[in-house]
């Protein structure tokens, strides 16, 4: 299924948009292509990086841990920027191994457990709607995991469907920083 591109040839940035932008631009050296798009409304824009902050910040999750959520998201979504995005975050910038993010991208399990029980109960929360059975309920906790990191996990969900929904309907072009991940299911 593919979504048609909206047009947002004709929408004026907003100061606080503008105010991201460079806040981005000096911590990433670019603003990423996503954020342009997102921009076309400013509380979308203004919404995801305050979300993706707070969960870097808040999630209880390792920057690792962080990027299994995100990719596992992004997979079940369908969101090829993101997964080429957070692939890239993943191999250059919090030290996920690639044999993970690859698993992750060719939906096969990942070889370490708990990161395993990680993905595969996210993957479970967005299929699910947030309603997982108590038998997974009880299988991410066996894996260590508590009862805040499922809250996390919401979180995560949260930041990631912003972006994957915009994606589908901006159809933002793969960043070139990020293009040696590019990925299709």
């Amino acid at each position: 299924m593919t979504s048609v591109k909206l047009n947002l040839e004709n929408i004026k940035l907003s100061d606080h948009s503008k105010a991201i932008f460079d806040k981005t631009e000096k911590a990433l050296g670019f603003v990423p292509n996503m954020y342009k798009t997102m921009a076309g409304n400013t509380s979308l824009l203004d919404s995801y990086t305050y979300a993706y902050d707070s969960f870097r910040k808040h999630s209880g999750f390792t920057p690792v841990e962080q990027e299994v959520v995100f990719l596992s998201v992004s997979y079940v979504n369908n969101c090829t920027y993101c997964m080429a995005a957070h692939s890239f975050v993943g191999d250059n910038m919090t030290n996920v191994p690639t044999e993970v993010t690859d698993a992750i991208r060719a939906g096969e399990a990942i070889s370490d457990n708990k990161l395993n029980a990680l993905s595969n109960f996210t993957k479970i929360m967005v299929e699910t709607r947030g309603l997982p059975s108590e038998d997974d309920l009880a299988a991410f906790f066996d894996a260590g995991y508590t009862e805040t990191h499922v809250l996390g996990i919401i979180t995560g969900i949260a930041v990631k469907t912003l972006s994957n929904y915009s994606n589908h309907n901006t159809h933002p072009e793969v960043d070139e920083v990020f293009a040696g991940r590019r990925w299709s299911k």
